[in-house]
């Protein structure tokens, strides 16, 4: 390796700059480089703007330094090096690299809101994109092969950490590495899963944020049957294969729905032409409803959802509060914008030396009640006055 010359090479070094990138700065420095301008077309061209006005092309005999001593130049240098975009990271500060992946279709709404909560998050904690953190983001739509091809790549990738959405997901990344940290969100039974040792004490390389217990179960019933008192038949539609406890979180329920004067049954599906069946099917006996189970397949399944229960005129309960702005009843859950945003502080601590093990998984607090007006009324059902009371949105 060659020493560095007296001079340029160590000028290069201090700005941290390619040669090329070194003339451009001392060229917007004002009193640094003077350029000589007065060469006429011959040398800029009309406009002053061609190519041949960049300093990095000029003559020698085209350029002169302004009589200025090394110490004042070598300030000035590095005054306007601070001053310059950040875009490619700061110097000194070493990028740090995260994958995120997704159970949502690329654009889809509800992934939308939750990229901008998490840029959010990160940025309140100091982590801006492109500057010092670099976020590269990988949509499923919900794909169980998309799913584990996505983790498979993504930890070939060796990023500095994985963040992940739901159960499919972090049971894919989990299953893809040990060593990688991985921060997830929105899931729901991570110890039921296998996916953590314990709350307190998730273990190994994974920890994060869940999303419901089976109690809510129980209050989607409750809420349903208030908002429809004529349904005595409820059946909770969800996919086996990305979310496989519910048959247990209906077990847990025991003989709440009794209570409630409910039949409560499940009907798993796997794609849509059986869902179109199932639905069909439940429906043709009169006082039913349905309560879509908030998982990856029903999620990106949600518009085929609402258009079946709409022609059969089933009052459906969702998880989400987005669903009821495209059309849904009612939804009763936890903010999942919110709940990103808050893993990315888990994100933050092990980017900053903490251990996934040493981070408690951490449950949502507060649940939000969302009621759509038109879509009640298009079902005949007037909404009791206790109902809207509780609503936190109500969407006309």
């Amino acid at each position: 390796m060659r020493a560095p010359r007296a001079g340029r090479d160590t000028l290069f070094e201090t700005c941290g700059c390619t040669p090329a990138a070194f003339a451009r700065l001392a060229y917007d420095l004002p009193g640094v480089y003077a350029v000589q301008r007065s060469f006429g077309r011959e040398a800029c061209g009309a406009d002053d703007n061609s190519t041949s006005c960049d300093p990095t092309r000029l003559p020698r005999d085209q350029m002169r330094f302004d009589r200025l001593k090394r110490r004042e130049f070598m300030t000035l240098l590095a005054s306007a090096a601070a001053a310059q975009p950040l875009a490619a990271g700061v110097p000194g500060e070493r990028m740090r690299r995260i994958a995120f992946l997704h159970p949502y279709a690329e654009g889809d709404p509800e992934v939308v809101a939750r990229v901008i909560a998490f840029r959010q998050g990160l940025e309140v904690l100091g982590w801006t994109e492109n500057r010092n953190i670099l976020i590269e983001h990988r949509y499923s739509g919900g794909d169980f092969v998309q799913i584990q091809a996505y983790a498979t790549e993504l930890v070939r990738s060796a990023p500095d950490l994985l963040v992940g959405s739901g159960t499919p997901i972090t049971a894919a990344l989990k299953q893809a590495t040990d060593t990688i940290p991985v921060v997830f969100n929105l899931v729901n039974d991570p110890v039921g899963q296998g996916l953590v040792t314990s709350l307190a004490r998730p273990g190994g390389n994974i920890t994060g944020f869940s999303f419901i217990d089976f109690p809510l179960v129980g209050k989607w019933l409750e809420m349903l049957k208030q908002i429809a008192p004529g349904v005595g038949r409820v059946t909770l539609i969800f996919n086996p294969r990305s979310t496989p406890f519910y048959p247990a979180f209906l077990h847990e329920l025991g003989g709440a729905p009794a209570l409630l004067g409910v039949e409560l049954s499940a009907s798993p599906v796997h794609d849509n032409g059986e869902t179109e069946k199932v639905i069909a099917a439940f429906a043709s006996e009169s006082g039913g409803g349905l309560i879509a189970a908030p998982d990856a397949f029903i999620n990106n399944r949600r518009r085929l959802i609402m258009e079946l229960s709409e022609r059969h005129r089933l009052p459906a309960v969702y998880g989400f509060r987005q669903f009821v702005s495209e059309g849904a009843l009612i939804s009763y859950g936890p903010d999942t914008a919110e709940i990103v945003r808050h893993s990315a502080s888990y994100v933050d601590r092990i980017l900053n030396g903490e251990k996934p093990n040493d981070l408690p998984v951490q449950a949502p607090t507060k649940f939000e009640l969302a009621i759509n007006l038109k879509t009640a009324k298009g079902l005949g059902l007037t909404i009791p006055a206790t109902l809207l009371a509780r609503a936190d949105e109500l969407i006309e």
